[in-house]
């Protein structure tokens, strides 16, 4: 009798255990590292991580439209076309750029004037990719492929050596314009029936 009972007891320990090994083991392997919508969302912003949508950057403007605390029409560097895809994403209805956190403007990158420059570091401080290179008392200069032309590094500087220039279209850059109003089709049948009546 005290036998079974320890017996019982025995098996029913080694059943916790094994669920808790294979619960735990679920728990690591299924875990989802925040939020799937949060991370979509982000994915389709353009990482300037400017600040223009009201934002310290792309991710929490990201989580502020999950939760429903800001709009989709927040981002002028994403523009027009990124506005589209987050109304698509969300099942939103679009609305066109909010006047207040600015206008769209072509792809730009920042450029140091390296004659003028005194190597105060302000811009260094000011940019939120690590684009610009340099040290205190030397010359700065932008690594072109970083900058997201989100122009934050153009306030802070005391001798105004920072300016913004557009980026010319390239083959990673083109993309194809949407047209303005769909071309008004008429059938051939339909052409050769108008005509045939007059």
């Amino acid at each position: 009798m005290i036998d079974s009972f320890l017996y019982a007891i025995a098996v029913m320990a080694l059943g916790a255990v094994l669920l808790g090994a294979m619960l735990g083991f679920a728990a690591i392997k299924f875990r989802v590292e925040g939020d799937p919508l949060v991370e979509k969302i982000d994915s389709i912003l353009p990482q300037t991580q400017c600040g223009q949508c009201g934002f310290p950057g792309c991710k929490p403007y990201a989580e502020a439209i999950a939760n429903g605390t800001a709009d989709i029409n927040q981002c002028p560097p994403g523009g027009d076309e990124n506005i589209h895809k987050l109304a698509e994403l969300l099942g939103k209805e679009y609305k066109p750029l909010s006047e207040e956190h600015g206008v769209e403007k072509p792809k730009q990158v920042a450029i140091i004037d390296e004659k003028i420059c005194i190597g105060c570091t302000l811009c260094i401080q000011a940019c939120p990719v690590d684009a610009i290179i340099g040290a205190a008392k030397q010359m700065h200069t932008i690594a072109e492929d970083l900058c997201t032309g989100c122009e934050l590094c153009i306030p802070p500087c005391p001798v105004e050596c920072i300016s913004m220039v557009t980026v010319g279209e390239t083959l990673d850059t083109w993309k194809w314009q949407k047209p303005n109003a769909p071309a008004r089709v008429i059938p051939i049948f339909a052409a050769a029936t108008q005509s045939e009546a007059a």
